[in-house]
């Protein structure tokens, strides 16, 4: 088995780097104190095209592959992880359906502004009441009389980059003209256009630059061209695109486990006690070996997800199995590495003057969003057993 990157990966991965690091990593405790949406560097990383990997050109992407993905996101995450959500959302979340799903009018309309970093987009699938059982969701979406068009109504919950989001993607329950329910359906919608309200933005824990809010849409008037593939078929398209998103969230949880990892090493290092490197100690380098391990393994199951994505897109086979594996594995090691991290630094672990405290909050995420680590599992124990 080869394990090197081409040279088109490398590049990628180098560019993705320097661009963390330079400009990523110097602003990111200032945006996580504050929680405003940093888009600056956002629109930076459109121009560098990270925010729409794996578009095809023709539709404002940059064409490359599933690895170079997974690439970019270790490497951002490893300098901020809400500027890894953001990117994630735009690649996975927003690009994935429109480009699998979608009409030719609706990706040069609505994905190639997106791809190119010109706007942001975002996805609406959770609600308040309705969270990994999306089949309980009562947003509604009602067909005229004369097809021509829907009407939107409901609420929507945890919208990332919902705030500043000029296109987003709604699922609905859908009604038939007589009133009937026809399944879930995807739509894609101008958040301008009237009917569309920003509801409260969330205070949350971690990945506080990435913007996370609920949304109204009363009486939204949404074109019947605007639909994201047949109606009724819109939970298919959902759990698609939570394939794809598990592996892009697995690939943030690697970075922000390195990042930790590279903080405490350096630390053990530095520190000294009772006369001596903490790093000579025992007990330190046990933790330092166990980070390490699960790095590795992590890293392999989010490039072995990325393959496989990468070869499922050829033969329209969903990557469930080694997605799911994947994000839970990374999730949880990226909690486990970063309460070592910040284990080792002791009390300045727990200081805001160092970063550690922060990739701790933004490393708890991975185990939630795009499926829980029970989900997960669920997935995983159904999948290998052929048992519902």
């Amino acid at each position: 088995m080869d394990f090197a990157l081409t040279e088109e990966q490398q590049l990628i991965q180098d560019a993705a780097r320097e661009f963390a690091q330079n400009e990523i990593a110097p602003i990111a405790a200032q945006f996580d104190a504050s929680g405003e949406f940093p888009l600056e560097t956002i629109r930076q990383a459109g121009e560098l095209g990270f925010m729409g990997i794996e578009i095809p050109e023709e539709y404002g992407g940059s064409g490359l592959d599933s690895i170079s993905y997974v690439l970019v996101m270790e490497e951002i995450s490893a300098a901020d992880a809400a500027h890894g959500t953001i990117v994630s959302v735009n690649n996975s979340l927003f690009g994935v359906p429109l480009h699998e799903f979608g009409s030719e009018e609706q990706k040069q309309k609505y994905l190639r502004p997106v791809a190119s970093g010109e706007v942001n987009g975002a996805y609406a699938l959770t609600e308040p009441q309705s969270g990994s059982d999306a089949a309980t969701m009562r947003s509604r979406a009602e067909r005229s009389a004369d097809g021509s068009h829907y009407t939107l109504n409901g609420k929507k919950a945890w919208i990332t980059s919902g705030p500043v989001a000029k296109y987003m993607i709604v699922f609905t329950q859908t009604l038939d003209s007589s009133g009937e329910s026809v399944g879930i359906s995807a739509f894609v919608i101008d958040t301008e256009k009237p009917g569309f309200r920003v509801g409260k933005t969330e205070p949350k824990l971690g990945i506080r630059a990435s913007a996370t809010c609920e949304i109204e849409l009363e009486d939204y008037v949404c074109p019947v061209g605007n639909r994201i593939g047949d109606e009724g078929k819109g939970f298919k398209i959902a759990l698609t695109v939570l394939d794809a998103g598990r592996v892009g969230v697995a690939a943030q949880a690697v970075g922000i486990a390195q990042a930790a990892y590279a903080a405490a090493v350096e630390y053990s290092r530095e520190r000294k006690a009772f006369g001596a490197p903490i790093g000579s100690f025992q007990a330190i380098q046990d933790k330092i070996a166990d980070m390490k391990m699960r790095i590795d393994a992590s890293q392999l199951l989010v490039l072995r997800a990325a393959w496989s994505k990468q070869h499922a897109k050829k033969t329209g086979a969903r990557n469930t199995l080694n997605s799911s594996i994947a994000k839970l594995y990374a999730s949880e090691t990226a909690m486990f590495v970063t309460h070592q991290a910040l284990q080792i630094h002791g009390g300045m672990g727990y200081s805001k003057e160092l970063p550690l405290e922060r990739y701790f909050r933004d490393a708890k995420i991975t185990e939630i969003y795009e499926g829980t680590s029970e989900i997960q599992r669920m997935v995983i124990g159904r999948t290998e057993t052929g048992l519902r």
